[in-house]
């Protein structure tokens, strides 16, 4: 039996695009595949589930059955790599929306070995069949279940909290950008120093989820601070067209990353006393307060491009 032992490894091609590898040359063609149809991002989450998924198998992609796909949701319900699978309402262990994420992941991975025929099927059920299968084809019970819940907002009082624990005008701006704006941690990173448009009180969203593009109106408070930042602490030296780079350390005037702004809010909603705070929350706080101020539905979905129903 051929074993699959996936290193995953990430590095830059000649035209700075992120590229991600797994050493194996069945998940490296895909993951090619998937980088010409996908976002950077989403190729990255789909080259770390792939590598979960054959660690815990440790079979080659043609010797794959769905008895061993089934046994990769036990191994995962018991902590297989580490953690337990949960349902979403829960504070422990590994989300089950990962889980579903995860079999999403294989499933388009032997879906396209199944289109060239290196497999002869894709062996991710859809579902398992119930009683009602004749009646209601491909209606069976989902492999993993995930539950419907609704966003958690923060109050005002732990926004401006938050807010006064920021520790410098460019953590501000970034805080206020999330909640008065409604933008994405990712749209945050990307804003560069030409998508301010400071006359208008609107900034450009040239790389949203999926590759979307749209101009958002933010408050007076978001310009204010990042004149300071500019004015004050942003590196003159600093080489880099993204808005928000690093202040200090052997990184000084690089491009902020994801890690460097989910250490920043951890560190403020810890001063600020307050036990929940992320930049989903923060951008959904945003959203859901416009829409009980009175915006039409339609205004918050183009506001934070997100598919919402009454």
């Amino acid at each position: 039996m051929a074993v699959v032992d996936p290193c995953l490894i990430r590095s830059v091609d000649a035209t700075g695009r992120p590229v991600v590898r797994l050493g194996v040359p069945l998940l490296d063609e895909y993951l090619d595949f998937v980088a010409g149809r996908c976002r950077p991002n989403t190729v990255l989450a789909t080259a770390f589930d792939l590598k979960v998924f054959f660690t815990v198998v440790a079979k080659a992609p043609a010797e794959v059955t769905a008895s061993d796909v089934l046994g990769f949701i036990t191994a995962q319900r018991a902590g297989g790599d580490g953690r337990q699978l949960r349902s979403a309402d829960t504070d422990a262990g590994l989300s089950s929306r990962t889980v579903r994420r995860r079999l999403s992941s294989v499933s388009g991975l032997f879906g396209y070995l199944h289109v060239r025929g290196d497999v002869a099927s894709n062996p991710v059920p859809r579902g398992l069949p119930t009683r009602r299968e004749r009646q209601r084809p491909r209606q069976g019970v989902p492999l993993v279940r995930t539950s419907r819940t609704l966003p958690q907002i923060l109050a005002p009082g732990e926004v401006d909290a938050l807010l006064g624990a920021a520790r410098t005008h460019r953590d501000q701006a970034m805080l206020l950008a999330m909640a008065l704006g409604g933008l994405r941690r990712c749209e945050v990173l990307g804003l560069r120093l030409e998508d301010l448009r400071v006359g208008q009180r609107r900034v450009f969203i040239a790389e949203g989820k999926g590759g979307h593009q749209r101009i958002v109106p933010v408050s007076t408070r978001f310009f204010t601070a990042v004149g300071a930042y500019l004015d004050l602490e942003r590196p003159a030296t600093s080489g880099s067209d993204a808005l928000f780079v690093v202040l200090k350390g052997a990184r000084r005037g690089q491009a902020l990353s994801a890690y460097g702004v989910d250490e920043i809010l951890d560190g403020a909603r810890r001063r600020a006393g307050l036990a929940h705070a992320t930049c989903h929350q923060l951008r959904h706080t945003c959203l859901t307060r416009l829409r009980e101020a009175g915006m039409a539905l339609e205004a918050v979905q183009a506001q934070g491009r997100v598919r919402w129903s009454v």
